[in-house]
């Protein structure tokens, strides 16, 4: 009888033992406090502001692609901030083309601004040295190509190529001035 009770208080400390390091460790902490899930991210409304500049910059948690946005066009309808459609693709595609354009990285990220980067007479509102290479983002954590594809009705679509399917965000900022910014942020790691 003793041998059982010394077998049953060995078996319930092991027990014990192995137990309570896996709930002491629960649920992994985020890093760096990051939520945001890689999952699409979209907001409908259009707006009659123009694209003027992209822009990216790096944080110590994620990297940050700005969209710069002029003021809306006087007497037109619409929102001053752009919606967008920011989730990851298998391959990105031109629009309306739907040719496939390669981008660097293990992960495309397609963004479509719903904003135009043309004026009425469809002279570009912005217009980069190179697509292709629309931001220079050598040395980020993150980001590996800024492709600016072109506007088609009214909407901007723009790739982003980065190291892996990470979790991101998307919101607008007002200004500077009258415009508005598109802010898209990747975080470096889950």
């Amino acid at each position: 009888m003793r041998k059982l009770l010394v077998l049953a208080v060995a078996g319930l400390t092991l027990l014990c033992g192995v137990a309570v390091p896996v709930a002491a460790r629960g649920r992994a902490t985020p890093y760096c406090g990051i939520g945001w899930g890689s999952l699409p991210k979209e907001a409908a409304p259009y707006t009659s502001a123009r694209l003027t500049n992209l822009r990216a910059g790096r944080h110590e948690c994620f990297d940050r692609l700005v969209i710069d946005l002029g003021p809306r066009q006087p007497g037109l309808l619409g929102r001053d901030s752009a919606g967008y459609q920011v989730r990851y693709v298998s391959q990105f595609t031109s629009d309306p083309s739907g040719e496939a354009i390669l981008l660097a990285g293990a992960a495309d990220l397609s963004i479509v601004v719903h904003a135009p980067a043309v004026d009425d007479d469809g002279s570009p509102t912005y217009q980069p040295a190179n697509a292709a290479s629309a931001v220079d983002v050598a040395g980020f954590a993150t980001f590996r190509q800024v492709v600016i594809d072109g506007t088609f009705e009214g909407q901007t679509q723009i790739g982003l190529g980065v190291r892996a399917r990470l979790p991101f965000r998307v919101f607008s900022l007002a200004g500077p001035g009258a415009g508005s910014r598109l802010v898209i942020d990747v975080a470096h790691r889950w």
